[in-house]
């Protein structure tokens, strides 16, 4: 019992060191096990995004393939993934193939034809989206607060330092406002993320158009950037229009799927 307490404690340490650097991985949990087997139910394993097994144990080699497929599927999608790895033999005996569910688990083909089957629920932890907001206008401060209340990890960008980024769904709110608009918006669009928005009017933002296709900036990457911020709600106060804008930036979280934004849905 000490041996097992131990091993998940080293465990939930290592997720605790993954969760606060921004790396993605996933709980790998044996629940069901039938025939001869080397992992027995309530075995667990962090796995790495590219499928290896970081700490824990689920099983030998005859599985890991399979693990890390389902594995990196679970991280891409954002979806917990539960699959069955069974020998040929049982396969064939079920009269399924080798990706069909079976009793709602995804059958995967066990690489030892002497090895038993094993179930194994797969549950990714991805970072969460993240929020960089350039300014210190009303707006932005508005902005810093409610935003964690929906999800979003914020960063406020320095102008000295470059910010890093650590999540698949990276979104930008310029709000400065008239304070260094230019150097913010040049400085989001060069970190190339899934959206930057811009706090300001239409007009305003065609003038900073031009000064950043002056600048080198090609036309489809300043096309990308939504001026102004936010759904029209007849917003008026910092912290109306910063409702606004998580409203939008809710409608791109929900376009975000397989790792890709896809502005068409």
């Amino acid at each position: 019992m000490n041996k097992l307490n131990n091993e998940d404690n080293n465990i939930l340490d290592l997720a605790h060191v993954l969760t606060a650097s921004g790396e993605a991985f996933a709980y790998a949990t044996v629940i069901r096990t039938a025939g001869a087997t080397s992992a027995k139910p309530g075995a667990k394993a962090i796995i790495s995004s590219e499928g290896q097994i970081l700490k824990g144990w689920i099983g030998g080699g005859c599985i890991r393939t399979s693990v890390a497929t389902a594995t990196i599927t679970a991280i891409r999608t954002g979806a917990p993934q539960l699959i069955s790895v069974m020998p040929q033999d049982v396969i064939d005996e079920i009269g399924i193939s080798v990706g069909d569910e079976y009793e709602g688990k995804k059958v995967s083909k066990n690489g030892c034809p002497s090895e038993g089957t094993v179930d194994i629920f797969i549950e990714p932890h991805t970072p969460p989206p993240q929020l960089i907001i350039y300014g210190k206008a009303p707006v932005a401060e508005a902005l810093k607060k409610l935003a964690p209340q929906f999800g979003w990890e914020v960063k406020v960008a320095n102008e000295e330092v470059e910010p890093s980024i650590s999540s698949k769904l990276v979104v930008m709110v310029v709000a400065t406002q008239g304070n260094n608009d230019l150097k913010s918006l040049s400085a989001a669009i060069k970190l190339k993320p899934t959206f930057v928005s811009f706090v300001g009017s239409k007009r305003k933002f065609t003038s900073l158009k031009a000064k950043l296709a002056n600048g080198g900036f090609a036309e489809t990457d300043i096309g990308k950037v939504k001026a102004p911020a936010g759904l029209d709600i007849g917003a008026v106060t910092p912290e109306e229009i910063s409702l606004s804008i998580l409203a939008e930036l809710l409608q791109v979280r929900k376009k975000f799927r397989n790792g890709a934004y896809d502005e068409s849905s």
